[in-house]
């Protein structure tokens, strides 16, 4: 290369260093907050099942199968509609006797078949568990309540989550003596409902007319949003 040609590059390139040195990093606040609503459920999951055991294989499947029909039968003579019915679970896992210094021996079969089960008149719920019990069920658990369609309730707490993230900061930027510029970003997570899960046990009912109580409550549907704001 000449001698002005080399001259001239290292010119050019002496030129750009201030440049890439006059680089400088934005301030920014990063504030966290959580917006909530409450809202009373309008639908009701829950599981039913029958366990049974049994010498062999065969016999574990068939008196399993015979019960869980009962079961599936009161399920839509209570009213439930087909499309919210569905097999949750189908097993069968053979059992043993543990003892020390011997190999493990085989004392029969479990069979398990579970159902779930999605409730839209929540009245009938307790009185749904008890035909389950009745017709032979022995495994149930739930209710899980949420909010059928919570769109609207999921915005509205997006809306509350948004307000508090801008206060929070406005409140951190006048502590630290600066001033909030603009919203650099805005993220979401969670946005799920937050259902009160109740354990509901199969038990002898006192008496032909008692019903297991179960009360609704209410829903919380939870958004964390996370707000990068420049700050100067």
């Amino acid at each position: 290369m000449k001698l002005g040609h080399y001259a001239a590059a290292l010119a050019a390139a002496l030129v750009a260093l201030p440049a890439a040195a006059d680089t400088v990093m934005v301030p920014t606040l990063t504030v966290n907050a959580e917006g909530k609503v409450a809202r009373a459920p309008d639908i009701a999951d829950i599981s039913g099942g029958v366990v049974t055991m049994a010498p062999t294989a065969a016999a574990a499947m068939a008196d399993n199968a015979r019960r869980m029909t009962a079961v599936v039968a009161a399920v839509r003579k209570a009213g439930i509609a087909e499309r919210d019915i569905q097999t949750a679970g189908l097993s069968l896992q053979p059992q043993y006797r543990y003892e020390n210094n011997q190999p493990p021996a085989l004392t029969g079969y479990q069979a398990t078949n579970t159902v779930s089960l999605r409730i839209r008149k929540l009245a009938d719920t307790g009185r749904l568990l008890d035909a389950l019990v009745a017709v032979g069920a022995n495994q149930l658990s739930g209710p899980n309540f949420r909010v059928d369609g919570a769109d609207a309730a999921l915005d509205e707490a997006r809306t509350a989550a948004v307000a508090t993230a801008r206060a929070r900061a406005e409140l951190y930027a006048k502590a630290a003596g600066v001033h909030i510029k603009r919203i650099v970003s805005i993220s979401e997570s969670g946005g799920n409902p937050e259902p009160r899960p109740i354990m509901v046990r199969a038990m002898a009912m006192k008496s032909a007319d008692a019903e297991t109580p179960v009360s609704p409550g209410e829903v919380s549907l939870t958004v964390n949003v996370t707000m990068v704001f420049e700050i100067g």
